[in-house]
């Protein structure tokens, strides 16, 4: 059943490192507001960095609830199941901070990430406890692949397109919390060709 680890070893990032998907669970301060779980899996979008640090590249996309939770509080647990295989479900629990595409630092991050249209941050999670638990509920299921839609869409917009579209859905969180608010305004000149 379920066991507590002290840092992310080598059984644990071959079984990380072998999912599709993962689950990113956030929240804000206080008893209200609303708990937010994302799924990821666009394909090598998840590293491990060390036995007590991970990174994932944050995609423009239609909310921005974990970086304005991550600004509240910092609290972030990430969890991958096996779909596939014997069962299990490891949770990485953490506090998180982003590095977005204006901040120094960024280039060299996204770097450690295959080319992605729309990154718009990198997540760095300090994990604190690694635990793991039989993952019995979890069904058996078969990736088909990955859906070709978010990145290209966002190569689509270009990068003013997808400041405006991050200035429109991105600003705040469901719950009014500050998030995404980095974009300059349309008449300051940004640098980030690239990204």
């Amino acid at each position: 059943m379920g066991k507590v680890h002290e840092k992310i070893d080598d059984r644990l990032r071959a079984f990380i490192e072998a999912q599709p998907v993962f689950f990113v669970a956030t929240a804000p301060s206080g008893p209200d507001g609303h708990v937010n779980v994302s799924p990821k899996g666009i394909g090598g979008t998840f590293v491990i960095l060390d036995e007590h640090r991970v990174a994932y590249l944050d995609i423009t996309a239609s909310g921005s609830e974990t970086i304005a939770h991550l600004r509240d509080n910092g609290r972030i647990t990430i969890m991958f199941c096996a779909f596939q295989g014997p069962p299990n479900i490891v949770r990485l629990h953490g506090h998180g901070r982003f590095v977005t595409l204006y901040d120094e630092g960024f280039d060299e991050l996204s770097a450690l990430f295959p080319p992605t249209a729309g990154a718009r941050a990198v997540i760095l999670v300090d994990v604190e406890r690694v635990s793991d638990s039989c993952g019995y509920g979890v069904p058996l299921m078969t990736v088909e692949g990955e859906r070709d839609l978010l990145p290209p869409y966002m190569e689509r917009k270009g990068v003013e397109g997808r400041a405006d579209y991050r200035r429109l859905k991105n600003r705040t969180s469901i719950d009014g919390l500050p998030a995404f608010d980095m974009d300059p305004s349309p008449a300051e000149p940004t640098d980030v060709s690239a990204h």
